[in-house]
């Protein structure tokens, strides 16, 4: 069984988007030993948008989660980056290599938390020109593609898709110290299961997702990653916890495979949140050195 590691979201529509703030926020989240920052994604919004049973306020502040990352990176030396989802079908698989591999070098090979995901919000597709109905195929695509750009050598790679399509193309500078970024896959569906089994790196399903479901969905993984002749042992499981959750908790869904929980601050006040920060990393020994994990703002 492997260990489980924590890493934590950094919600900015909630939270906002002061610089210092974010920061602040991901320095204490170094210091406590979290693994990994993650960042939610939508690229629009509009009056009325829904996910699920849940209505968003359109005027979210919604920051774009790979300009932020970049930001974060200069600003801590462990931290790795992550999203939470990245809307894969909404960005171009040329343009996103170059950004995802410029990152990973520039912060020394910590872009390494890619979690893409297809979107829910049919009005989001159609604003940046893409049919709803092909998210799932152009995502596929996306995938191959984003690997096919980072393996390429100086005699360039050719790809030829329904979606995407180049030939004799090459793609500088590489991932930091590897030939590929890992590629996890988010989601709630079986779709989504049968996605990271045939194409992903890891899975990070939904926190809406009822248990008995969940579990089926990683089966699939699994046995979608088998068929396909991949190890489904290599995988990684994230799964979303309660930053208050006990050891027992965590012992459960390490059991059942988890290797990566992610939480969130339930304090609305920094202070406070970074409180919560510690007491887990106290609860559960990760930070980096004794007596760090306490440190922060207004603290000694």
């Amino acid at each position: 069984m492997r260990p489980v590691k924590f890493a934590i979201s950094y919600n900015t529509p909630l939270y906002g988007t002061d610089p210092d703030r974010l920061v602040a926020f991901a320095q204490h989240a170094e210091r406590c030993g979290f693994e990994g920052l993650y960042l939610p994604d939508h690229i629009a919004l509009h009056p009325g948008a829904t996910v699920g049973a849940i209505e968003l306020d359109p005027t979210l502040a919604f920051v774009d989660p790979l300009d932020t990352l970049s930001f974060v990176a200069a600003s801590t030396s462990r931290l790795l980056l992550g999203t939470g989802v990245l809307l894969l079908p909404y960005r171009h698989p040329v343009v996103l290599a170059k950004r995802l591999a410029t990152i990973d070098q520039l912060s020394r090979g910590r872009m390494r938390l890619l979690t893409v995901g297809l979107g829910a919000l049919p009005a989001e597709a159609a604003a940046v020109g893409v049919d709803y109905r092909s998210r799932g195929r152009r995502a596929d695509e996306a995938i191959q593609a984003l690997r096919a750009l980072w393996s390429g050598g100086g005699d360039g790679v050719e790809f030829h898709g329904e979606f995407f399509d180049f030939a004799e193309l090459t793609s500088y500078p590489k991932p930091y110290g590897t030939p590929q970024l890992p590629i996890h896959v988010g989601g709630s569906s079986r779709a989504a299961a049968r996605r990271a089994g045939l194409h992903g790196d890891g899975w990070f399903p939904s926190g809406m997702l009822a248990p008995l479901e969940r579990d089926r969905q990683w089966k699939l993984v699994r046995d979608t990653a088998i068929e396909a002749g991949r190890d489904p042992a290599a995988f990684d499981y994230t799964r979303w916890g309660s930053i208050d959750m006990p050891p027992e908790r965590v012992e459960g869904l390490a059991s059942q495979g988890v290797t990566r929980i992610v939480v969130g601050a339930t304090a609305s006040e920094p202070a406070r949140q970074f409180d919560e920060m510690s007491e887990l990393a106290e609860r559960f020994a990760l930070a980096v050195s004794p007596g760090r994990a306490g440190a922060g703002p207004g603290r000694a």
